[in-house]
């Protein structure tokens, strides 16, 4: 999910077989794209990164850049895995309980986030913290994610997708994980991602703890 997923992993979504050619070939180009923003970012900061560089560096034009990513901030935060986030939860035992399905995913969502990316994700939800339009565009961005979310939910729960009270559950998970991600860059990214996101899901699932963890 949006705010839980480095942009590129060992597993890229450019690699699954079930996409036709030209969609992979539109994943291969974000995903350059992308690698040209952090690299970038990397060297001489995000202020100072711009669309043309990153369009020079990525090998395309800014016009193509913009065709992807309407946003720079958007280049930071989209990725490819909420679908296959989805599909995930979707495939889970139809008499597992939900909690038990929904952290099973989120497990599955931070391996293919962190693995061979580790310092992307940091500099990610660092960037997530410390720059302001980066974190309002990931505000924007977190009504689609709790979209798909609720059509999962529903799908799984038999509950109507759009009523009250799955709206507010999907989007208590959303926001959650969000504040979690920033939550993990504040305190320099430690302890491990996953331990976080447990602790998250414990609160999700059981309310606020009695004592302080």
């Amino acid at each position: 999910m949006t705010s839980m997923t480095a942009p590129h992993t060992s597993f890229s979504p450019a690699d699954n077989p079930r996409l036709g050619l030209r969609e992979r070939k539109k994943i291969k180009t974000r995903e350059a794209i992308r690698e040209a923003m952090y690299a970038l970012v990397e060297e001489q900061g995000y202020e100072a990164t711009t669309i043309e560089q990153i369009a020079e560096r990525a090998e395309v034009s800014p016009s193509t850049v913009f065709r992807y990513f309407p946003t720079k901030e958007d280049i930071v935060l989209t990725d490819e895995y909420d679908p296959l986030i989805l599909e995930e939860l979707r495939a889970r035992p139809a008499d597992e309980p939900w909690p038990e399905s929904l952290r099973h995913v989120m497990h599955r969502a931070v391996a293919l986030g962190m693995k061979d990316a580790h310092p992307v994700s940091r500099l990610r939800t660092r960037l997530m913290v410390e720059v302001p339009a980066v974190r309002s565009r990931m505000m924007e961005s977190m009504s689609e994610t709790g979209r798909l979310l609720c059509q999962a939910i529903g799908e799984r729960t038999g509950r109507d997708p759009h009523s009250l009270e799955v709206r507010v559950y999907a989007m208590s998970i959303v926001g959650g994980l969000m504040e979690t991600s920033m939550y993990w860059a504040e305190q320099d990214h430690a302890p491990e991602f996953e331990t976080l996101v447990d602790r998250a899901l414990n609160v999700i699932e059981h309310g606020l703890p009695a004592e302080k963890p």
